[in-house]
């Protein structure tokens, strides 16, 4: 699939992608955010949000906080993606091979209004 076949499909049920990894991961030399919302938008998912957190932790249990007095340069990252569940679980494999630390998790969401303006 490709950058042309964007957009949900309707309205009702669909995945919500959400993905939680450090600001800075890495892929093939960039960061992995950014390569994440790339393979997305080539597989023509609808679209992704990238949201940078002021603190967090995993499963190390390793605080990142972005304190006036303590910046920290490994911030937590999530990635937001909704589309139809069969676009969702097939970018899945592609995702795993990516992802290191991290953790991906899928919800059901009911998507009521999905608008998009001519592209710019």
């Amino acid at each position: 699939m490709n950058g042309q076949n964007r957009g949900m499909d309707g309205h009702g049920p669909h995945r919500l992608l959400r993905i939680f990894i450090g600001e800075s991961d890495v892929h093939e030399g960039r960061p992995l955010y950014e390569a994440i919302v790339e393979k997305l938008r080539k597989e023509g998912l609808a679209g992704a949000t990238v949201l940078r957190g002021i603190e967090g932790f995993g499963k190390s249990s390793t605080l990142h906080a972005a304190h006036i007095l303590r910046l920290s340069d490994d911030l937590p990252i999530v990635v937001e993606c909704v589309d139809a569940a069969e676009r969702v679980e097939a970018v899945l494999p592609a995702l795993d091979e990516m992802i290191g630390d991290g953790l991906v998790t899928l919800e059901t969401v009911d998507v009521r209004i999905y608008r998009a303006g001519e592209p710019s």
